[in-house]
C-alpha cells in the first residue's frame, strides 16, 4: 500500500470513529510557508504604515519645554517668594565642547550614532511593548530620538508619541547633520541640580564652562543623564554613588572600544567627584533654602526634580512671610550681632538652623537654613549630620510612660519616680556597659524624674533607657517621626547619639504638642502645573502615643522652662514647654520648645571652615564659654516665638494628666557631688563590666566600680537641685562658666 492509500485509510478510519488527526491539522494550518508569508505581509503593512506616517507627520516647531519656562514660588499669603527656571540654561555650540567630551555622550547613549539613520527599530519596538505593558520609561532610543523627544515632543509614554518620535527622527536625521543633532541633544537634556544643558551642568557640578571640561568630567555628566536625581553625587545614596561610578566606567570603556580614548589614558583617569551644589542667582538669603526644601518635599510626593526643572509650576509654600521675617531677625539679634565671623575663628564656624511648625496643621511656617543659600548652600534646618543630644530625653520618658515601664526594683516610672543621679554611675541591667558623666561631672543623689529632666541628668535617663529597653525606646522615637539613621539600640541613645535635623525634631515635638497625634512637617501647600496638580500628603497623621503620655511629657517640659535648663526661654508672654541639648564636645547645641500654637527647634552647629568641613566645638562662641542649648538657641527661640505670636499669647496648654507637675524652685547645691541614698530593694541585674560605651557615645574620663545596689530609689527624700551651669559672674546667661573647657555631655 502506497503513502496515498495509507493517508486515505487513516481519513476513512477517522470519519468512522469520529476522531481527527489534530497534530496533522495544526501542521497544515501553520506551515513554514504560511508563517513566512504572514510575517512578510505584516512587515509590508508596517512599512506601508510608516511610509504613510512619514508623509503626513511634519517636523514640528520646538516645544515649550525645550525653551524652559520659569517656576513661581509663593508664600502662604500668595505673595511672590521667587521665580526660577530660565536663568539656568545656556545653549552652547558644539565647537565650544571638547571633542572627547562630545564622544562621552555618544559612548554613553548610542555608540552607533555616527553610522545609524537616526532610529533604533529594536529599541523602539521594545519601548512600545513596555509601554503597552505599563512598565513606564524605557531606554533603547538613539541620541536622535532622545533629541527629538526633548526638543520637539514631550516625555509622555504613549504609543502615539513613540511612533511620532520614530518618524520625526528619520526626517531630522536627513535634514540635519550629526553634529547639529548631538549639540541639540547635549543642550536640551536635564542633568539634575536644576541644570538644563551642558553649560549649566558644567557650572553646577564643576564650576567651569563647558569648554573647560575634561574627559573624566564629561563622562560623569554623560552618565548622569540616565538618572539625574539618583546619580547627583551630593544627594546620592551609597547605592546611587556605586551605580553612577559603574556607569562612568562603562562610558570610558566604550570610548576605548570605539578608539576615541587611548587605553593608557583611560587607565590613569580617576572619578571626578563634583563640588558641593551652589544656588543659582536669585536664591540669596533664605530663599534658596526654602525653595530647596519645597523641591525635596515634592520629590517625596512623587514630583521629580526633573519635572520641576522643566518649568511651568506654581508652588505655594506654607511659609508665613511675617513669621519667616521674625525668625531671621531673631537669629540676627541673638546670634549674628554678638559674633564676629571675620576676626574670631570660633565664631566663623558657627552655623544656625531652625524649623518652626504649626502643631495643629503640621505646616512649616518658618525655616532658617543659615547665613544665606549663596554663601552656605547646605541647609542647617534640614541637615541631619549632627546629634540632637538631650532633646531626645523627652522621647525616652514618653516611651517609659507609653510602655508602662518599671524600674529595676519594680516601681512604675512616672514624674515622681526617684533615681540615683550620681555622675558616671554604671547602668544596671544592661548587656552593654555604660556610665555617662553628667554635665560638669555633677552628682545629684536621690532625684525625681521631673528634676532629672529639669537638669538633664544623664545618669538618670541612661538608666531609664535600660529600664524601658533600648529597642522599645527606638520604636517610640521612630513612631514619633525620627529617622532610622545611625540609631543604635544601646543605653547611649539617651544622649541623642543618633543623627537628626531641626526639621525631624520639630516633627517629634509637634507630635507632643498635638497630644500624641503624629505630625510630619510639610512646607508645600500646593503645587500646580498646567498639565497636573501634585497631591500633597496630610501632615497630620494617626495617634502614635497616647494623649496622656504626650500631655504628661509636656507638663514635665513646662517645668524645664520654668525652673530648669531652659529658663532663658521663660517669660509671662506665653505658656511654653521645652528641652535643651548639647552634644559631645559641644559640637551642637539645641533648644526644642513649643507653645499651644507653635513648635520650634533651634540649633547651632560647629562646622569647620577648612576644605572638607567637619564638626568642631562651639566652645568659645562670642567669647562666652560653652554655647549650650540653654544659651543662644533658647534665646533665639524666645525672641522668635514672641515675635511670631505678635508679642505673646494667652493660650494655655490643654493637658490630660493624672498628676499635674508642681513647679520646683531651683536651689544651689551644697556640694557638687551629693552622696546618694542606697536602695533597700535588690536590683534585677547588675552591670559586671565598668567599661564605657564605644566611641559613638559621650566620652568618659573614668568609670567607677559598679554599684552593689539599684540605681533607683524606692523612698523619696529631700534632694538638692543644682543650677544648669550658668555663671552669674560672666558670659551670657545659660552659656555656662566662661573659663570652663570640659566637654559638655548631653545637657
Amino acid at each position: 500500500m502506497g503513502r496515498a492509500d495509507e493517508r486515505r485509510a487513516r481519513q476513512r478510519d477517522a470519519r468512522r470513529t469520529g476522531r481527527t488527526d489534530r497534530k496533522g491539522g495544526i501542521r497544515r494550518l501553520f506551515t513554514v510557508k504560511k508563517l513566512l508569508g504572514t510575517f512578510f505581509v505584516l512587515c509590508l503593512l508596517g512599512m506601508g504604515g510608516l511610509f504613510v506616517l512619514y508623509l503626513v507627520v511634519p517636523v514640528p516647531n520646538a516645544n515649550a519645554q525645550a525653551e524652559m519656562q520659569s517656576n513661581v514660588y509663593k508664600y502662604s499669603d500668595g505673595t511672590i517668594l521667587a521665580r526660577t527656571g530660565q536663568v539656568n540654561r545656556e545653549i552652547v555650540g558644539l565647537d565650544k565642547i571638547p571633542k572627547q567630551v562630545q564622544h562621552t555622550f555618544v559612548a554613553a547613549e548610542n555608540k552607533s550614532f555616527y553610522r545609524d539613520n537616526g532610529i533604533d527599530l529594536k529599541g523602539t519596538a521594545r519601548g512600545v511593548v513596555n509601554t503597552l505593558r505599563g512598565k513606564g520609561k524605557q531606554g533603547g532610543s538613539t541620541i536622535t530620538q532622545q533629541y527629538v523627544k526633548n526638543y520637539y515632543l514631550n516625555q509622555d509614554q504613549t504609543i502615539t508619541r513613540k511612533l511620532k518620535e520614530l518618524v520625526i527622527s528619520l526626517k531630522v536625521d536627513r535634514q540635519k547633520d550629526k553634529d547639529e543633532i548631538l549639540a541639540g541633544y547635549i543642550n536640551t537634556s536635564y542633568y539634575g541640580r536644576d541644570a538644563y544643558g551642558i553649560q549649566a551642568a558644567a557650572q553646577a557640578y564643576y564650576g567651569i564652562d563647558a569648554s573647560k571640561l575634561n574627559v573624566a568630567q564629561g563622562a560623569y555628566l554623560a552618565a548622569l543623564l540616565q538618572a539625574p536625581s539618583q546619580y547627583n553625587w551630593s544627594e546620592a545614596t551609597e547605592k546611587g554613588k556605586r551605580l553612577v561610578t559603574q556607569r562612568w566606567n562603562y562610558v570610558l570603556d566604550n570610548m576605548v572600544e570605539q578608539r576615541w580614548l587611548d587605553a593608557s589614558e583611560r587607565a590613569g583617569l580617576k572619578f571626578p567627584v563634583p563640588r558641593e551644589p551652589k544656588a543659582a542667582p536669585g536664591m540669596e538669603g533664605q530663599t534658596g533654602y526654602l525653595v530647596e526644601a519645597a523641591q525635596d518635599e515634592l520629590a517625596r510626593q512623587g514630583v521629580d526634580k526633573a519635572e520641576i526643572a522643566q518649568g511651568g509650576w506654581t508652588i505655594t509654600l506654607n511659609i508665613d512671610r511675617k513669621r519667616q521675617q521674625s525668625l531671621v531677625k531673631a537669629v540676627d539679634r541673638e546670634l549674628e550681632s554678638k559674633i564676629d565671623r571675620k576676626k574670631n575663628t570660633t565664631d566663623a564656624t558657627v552655623q544656625a538652623g531652625a524649623t518652626s511648625v504649626d502643631p495643629k496643621t503640621g505646616h512649616v511656617v518658618a525655616l532658617y537654613g543659615g547665613v544665606g543659600a549663596t554663601e552656605h548652600w547646605i541647609s542647617n534646618a534640614t541637615r541631619s549630620d549632627y546629634q540632637p543630644a538631650s532633646t531626645f530625653k523627652p522621647v525616652v520618658f514618653a516611651s517609659a510612660l507609653e510602655n508602662g515601664s518599671e524600674t529595676q526594683d519594680g516601681r512604675k516610672i512616672d514624674t515622681a519616680t526617684r533615681y540615683d543621679g550620681t555622675s558616671k554611675r554604671p547602668v544596671v541591667g544592661s548587656d552593654t556597659p555604660f556610665a555617662p558623666e553628667n554635665e560638669d561631672d555633677r552628682s545629684y543623689g536621690n532625684i525625681s524624674v521631673q528634676k532629672a529632666m529639669d537638669q538633664s541628668v544623664n545618669s538618670v535617663f541612661a538608666q531609664m533607657v535600660v529600664d524601658v529597653g533600648p529597642a522599645a525606646v527606638k520604636q517610640t522615637a521612630l513612631s514619633m517621626g525620627m529617622r532610622d539613621k545611625g540609631f543604635p539600640e544601646r543605653p547611649a541613645i539617651t544622649l541623642g547619639t543618633m543623627n537628626a535635623s531641626t526639621w525631624d525634631m520639630a516633627g517629634v515635638y509637634a507630635t507632643l504638642d498635638n497630644h500624641g497625634k503624629k505630625i510630619t512637617p510639610s512646607i508645600v501647600k500646593s503645587a500646580e502645573h498646567k498639565d497636573r496638580t501634585a497631591e500633597i500628603a496630610d501632615p497630620v497623621g494617626t495617634q502614635v502615643v497616647a494623649r496622656e503620655t504626650a500631655d504628661t511629657v509636656t507638663h514635665v517640659l513646662q517645668d524645664v522652662v520654668d525652673n530648669g535648663s531652659g529658663r532663658a526661654a521663660d517669660t509671662t508672654d506665653y505658656d511654653a514647654a521645652g528641652k535643651t541639648g548639647t552634644s559631645e564636645n559641644n559640637k551642637s547645641a539645641w533648644f526644642a520648645g513649643y507653645t499651644p500654637q507653635l513648635t520650634t527647634v533651634v540649633a547651632l552647629f560647629g562646622e569647620s571652615t577648612k576644605d572638607g568641613g567637619g564638626q568642631v566645638s562651639l566652645t568659645g562662641t562670642a567669647n562666652s564659654g560653652r554655647a549650650n542649648g540653654g544659651g543662644f538657641p533658647a534665646r533665639i527661640w524666645a525672641d522668635y516665638t514672641r515675635g511670631a505670636l505678635n508679642g505673646g499669647s494667652d493660650a494655655r496648654f490643654d493637658l490630660d494628666v493624672t498628676e499635674p507637675v508642681k513647679p520646683t524652685p531651683t536651689v544651689e547645691p551644697t556640694t557638687p557631688t551629693p552622696t546618694p541614698t542606697p536602695s533597700t530593694e535588690p536590683s534585677k541585674s547588675e552591670t559586671t563590666s565598668p567599661e564605657p560605651e564605644p566611641s559613638d557615645t559621650t566620652s568618659e574620663p573614668g568609670t567607677p566600680d559598679p554599684p552593689t545596689t539599684s540605681p533607683s530609689f524606692p523612698e523619696p527624700s529631700d534632694d538638692v537641685t543644682p543650677t544648669d551651669g550658668g555663671d552669674p559672674s560672666g558670659g551670657f546667661p545659660g552659656d555656662g562658666p566662661t573659663t570652663s573647657r570640659r566637654p559638655l555631655l548631653g545637657q
